[in-house]
């Protein structure tokens, strides 16, 4: 019976390490992405910073199926985040575009980091309070903030023929203005993550099964797209998710206005 009791403690804690392995994966990226920022392989850090958000999407969902979440697994999730999701982004823009702005472009990463941070530190105190939402985040998450620096880094470097792949060719004409407005793209993404826009979380199980024919149709597609252009696609979804976000915010407040 003791040796029953001591196995089912060691089994336990074995499955409690395993999501943490996720984690330290997510976090190793994100330092790693970081050396590469600073080495000047932005293709490289991009990707990364992809790589991270991987294994951060699969370190909560082994937790829950190994029946091994644990506050400790939550707190070293956030803290990996806060590396891959918004030091390593800013660092990788930095590197890449906001150094040449000077004293200013170290502000607006500072500010990107920061507002991760936030973002961050904002989401943990209202799943600890209860007040969180299975349908929405209240702001921009930081991975989709993230994405988009990340998704933008490489499809540039593709665009120089500094990476391998290919971009889809009306993204290769506007990436060089995407490219001199990136300040105020990364300003804007900064003040959307403080935000209390309400960005879907696609975690409603209810909301999941209402998707039909149309939506499997859509997520096929996207997956054919992903592999012929994965930096694009992943550009493009993160940046869509973005407007939607705002578009459904004004169009609520156009119909309080109406009523």
């Amino acid at each position: 019976m003791e040796k029953k009791k001591t196995f089912d403690v060691i089994k336990h804690k074995g499955a409690m390490a395993v999501p943490s392995l996720f984690t330290i994966g997510n976090l190793a990226c994100g330092f790693f992405s970081i050396l590469s920022s600073f080495g000047g392989n932005f293709y490289r850090a991009g990707w990364l910073i992809f790589l991270g958000m991987v294994l951060d999407a699969f370190d909560g969902r082994v937790a829950r199926m190994l029946h091994a979440e644990s506050e400790f697994g939550v707190e070293m999730d956030s803290l990996a985040d806060i590396i891959s999701f918004c030091a390593a982004p800013a660092f990788l823009i930095y590197n890449m575009t906001l150094k040449d702005y000077g004293g200013i472009g170290t502000c607006i990463a500072f500010i990107f980091l920061l507002c991760g941070a936030l973002r961050l530190a904002k989401f943990n105190a209202m799943a600890h309070a209860g007040t969180g939402s299975k349908k929405h985040f209240s702001g921009l998450p930081t991975p989709a903030a993230a994405a988009i620096i990340a998704a933008f880094a490489v499809s540039y470097m593709v665009f120089l023929d500094l990476g391998k792949g290919q971009n889809i060719p009306f993204l290769n004409m506007i990436l060089p203005y995407i490219y001199n407005f990136m300040a105020l793209i990364v300003i804007a993404l900064s003040v959307l993550m403080v935000s209390n826009i309400p960005y879907a979380a696609f975690k409603d199980k209810k909301e999941r099964k209402k998707r039909g024919v149309g939506f499997i149709i859509f997520i096929a597609l996207l997956v054919f797209f992903t592999f012929k252009y994965p930096q694009n696609v992943i550009f493009i979804v993160f940046s869509l998710y973005v407007f939607m976000g705002i578009f459904a915010l004004l169009f609520k407040a156009f119909k309080n206005l109406k009523d």
